[in-house]
């Protein structure tokens, strides 16, 4: 895909006139990354901003004692990196390819003057900013006021929401993730996150086959989150 071409199939700068996208395309460079490869590292210097055009990307930040927190996984058409393009801050957390990907990175200064040029591309990004502190305000809640049970029956949920499939028996969903990684989405350890699937099996919540989920009492998971809240 040409530059211009990724450029213009991203929401942010879809109103840009065949120009525009040249001239930010002449600044723009296409990065590919294998699984595993870190685009950058929480405290380093904020380069620009980078658009996931194919694989996934996690966010994530790593606690003073090792551990892991994902703060999301951006998909095809996110953007990476918004605020400290903006706040001229380091970057607040790091970020790694997840599976094979290409990301189209923009420079600071490149993003900067089309922002100065079109208000309507700095207005679209500000509400990708927001949409992504009401997601973190969501998190911190979660880690604040739940526990790793229902942090872990929210995150089933959301996941049989988004890629489950319904069956005879109930939804069904891949786990697509190994308990480690879980375990990094939602705040905990690796042997909490066995435990607490094991003991959601136990109950006949669900039924787990490998990295098989099978939601067999959606009503009563959720009856079991709600009095969480």
């Amino acid at each position: 895909m040409k530059l211009d071409e990724a450029l213009r199939s991203n929401p942010l700068f879809a109103e840009l006139d065949a120009l525009e996208l040249a001239a930010l395309a002449q600044r723009s460079a296409l990065r590919h990354c294998e699984a595993g490869a870190l685009l950058f590292s929480e405290g380093d210097a904020c380069q620009g901003l980078f658009i996931v055009l194919c694989g996934r990307v996690r966010i994530f930040k790593i606690s003073p004692g090792g551990r892991e927190q994902v703060l999301t996984v951006e998909g095809p058409g996110a953007t990476v990196a918004e605020l400290p393009v903006f706040d001229g801050g380091p970057y607040p957390a790091s970020a790694s390819a997840v599976e094979v990907s290409e990301l189209l990175f923009l420079p600071r200064t490149g993003l900067h003057a089309i922002c100065l040029e079109h208000p309507q591309v700095a207005l679209k990004l500000l509400k990708v900013v927001g949409g992504r502190l009401r997601k973190l305000v969501g998190i911190i809640e979660e880690l604040s006021f739940t526990t790793v049970r229902h942090r872990l029956i929210a995150w089933l949920l959301r996941e049989a929401k988004a890629h489950g499939k319904n069956t005879a028996r109930g939804v069904a969903f891949s786990l697509g993730a190994s308990h480690q990684e879980l375990a990094a989405h939602i705040g905990t350890v690796r042997e909490l996150v066995s435990r607490n699937l094991a003991r959601l099996q136990a109950q006949s919540f669900i039924e787990v086959n490998g990295r098989e989920i099978l939601i067999t009492d959606q009503a009563g998971l959720e009856a079991d989150l709600a009095s969480a809240i």
